[in-house]
C-alpha cells in the first residue's frame, strides 16, 4: 500500500557543523536515477504528456528546416519547481563518540532502509544529473514525483548499505566523490567506485581533500578540481560532468573555474541558489539522522 501521513507538516532544521569525514565544518554554515522504463511523465506543471502520434504516410507533414532551440535563461531555470534532492553522508549505527552534532551525519541503517521503501511505497522516482539538466535547461518532462538521492564523501557504508537497498527498489544515486580517500580505510575503493558507475549510477567530483572552496587561491582549482576530476575519470572512463561544494559553501569566483574544467552543474546543500548561475548551485537538504521516516517525508515537502 502507498506510504502515506496524516496531519500538518513538520519541518525540521537540523544544526550543521562539519567536520572531514562526515562532511562537518567549524565554519557557521545554513541548513542546507533509476531512469524510468513504463513511468508515466508529467511537465513542470504536473500534468501527464500526451503520447506523440505518429503521422499515416498520407498525412506525413511537409519537410521543415529545423529552428534550433535557445538555452534556458536563469530566470527560466529558476521558475521552474525545484526537484528534491537529499543528501547523505554516513549509514551506520551512532557509537559513544559521536557528538550531538555529528549525529546529524549519520543515518542509522535500519533507518535509511526505512527512509527507502518509504520513497518507493509512496511512488518517488529517482531520476539523475542529466535528466535534472534537461528538465532545468530545455524543460524536459521527469516522471511522476521525481527524488535524487545523493551521497557524498566516499564512505565505505554507502557501497555496502546503500547500493544493495537502492538496488531492491531500482533506484540510482549519485556519489560525489573525495579522493584523498579512496582505498583507505572504511572508504570505498577505485573498484566499488567503478562498479557503482558501471551500475548506472553517477560518479561526481567531491575535491581531493574536502578543502572550503571559499578559501581556494591560485593552483588550488588544480589541485582540488583539476586532478581529482581525472582521476575520476580515469576511475570510471566516463566524463565527470557534477561537482559538490565541500561543507555546501561556494563563491562565485568557483563558477568560472568549474566551466572551465568541464562541468555542467555543481550542487550546494540549502543556501540559495546562484540568480545568475542557478546550475551551478543547485539545493540539496541534509538528510539528517535526527530524522524520523515521517520527518524526512514531511521536510521533503517543506523544502521544496
Amino acid at each position: 500500500m502507498p506510504f502515506t501521513f496524516f496531519g500538518g507538516r513538520s519541518l525540521v532544521i537540523a544544526a550543521l557543523s562539519i567536520s572531514l569525514f562526515s562532511c562537518s565544518t567549524s565554519e557557521k554554515t545554513e541548513e542546507q536515477q533509476t531512469t524510468p522504463s513504463a513511468t508515466p511523465v508529467v511537465t513542470a506543471s504536473g500534468k501527464p504528456q500526451e503520447p506523440n502520434t505518429a503521422p499515416s504516410e498520407a498525412t506525413a507533414p511537409e519537410t521543415t528546416s529545423e529552428t534550433p532551440t535557445l538555452p534556458a535563461t536563469a530566470e527560466t531555470i529558476l521558475a521552474r519547481p525545484q526537484v528534491p534532492i537529499l543528501c547523505y553522508h554516513q549509514i551506520r549505527e551512532w557509537t559513544s563518540s559521536d557528538g550531538k552534532v555529528g549525529k546529524d551525519y549519520i543515518v542509522k541503517v535500519a533507518d535509511f532502509k526505512a527512509q527507502m521503501k518509504m520513497l518507493a511505497d509512496s511512488g518517488y522516482h529517482t531520476i539523475l544529473p542529466d535528466q535534472l539538466q534537461d528538465y532545468l535547461t530545455k524543460g524536459t518532462p521527469l516522471p511522476s514525483k521525481p527524488i535524487m538521492l545523493t551521497f557524498d564523501d566516499t564512505k565505505l557504508d554507502q557501497y555496502t548499505v546503500a547500493k544493495p537497498e537502492l538496488e531492491k527498489y531500482g533506484f540510482k544515486g549519485v556519489f560525489f566523490i573525495m579522493t584523498v580517500s579512496i582505498g583507505r580505510p572504511n572508504y570505498m575503493t577505485k573498484e566499488q567506485i567503478k562498479e557503482l558507475s558501471d551500475a548506472g549510477h553517477v560518479i561526481g567530483s567531491h575535491t581531493y581533500d574536502h578543502h572550503n572552496v571559499k578559501k581556494y587561491e591560485g593552483k588550488d582549482w588544480v589541485t582540488q578540481i583539476e586532478k581529482p576530476t581525472k582521476q575520476l575519470e580515469a576511475i570510471t572512463g566516463k566524463p565527470i560532468k557534477y561537482f559538490a561544494y565541500p561543507f555546501g559553501l561556494w563563491r562565485p569566483e568557483a563558477i568560472p573555474e568549474l566551466k572551465k574544467r568541464g562541468f555542467d552543474a555543481a550542487y550546494i546543500l540549502a543556501t540559495k541558489r546562484d540568480p545568475q548561475d542557478p546550475l551551478f548551485t543547485i539545493r540539496r537538504i541534509i538528510a539528517s539522522g535526527y530524522w524520523s521516516t515521517k520527518g524526512l517525508y514531511n521536510s521533503i515537502q517543506n523544502s521544496f
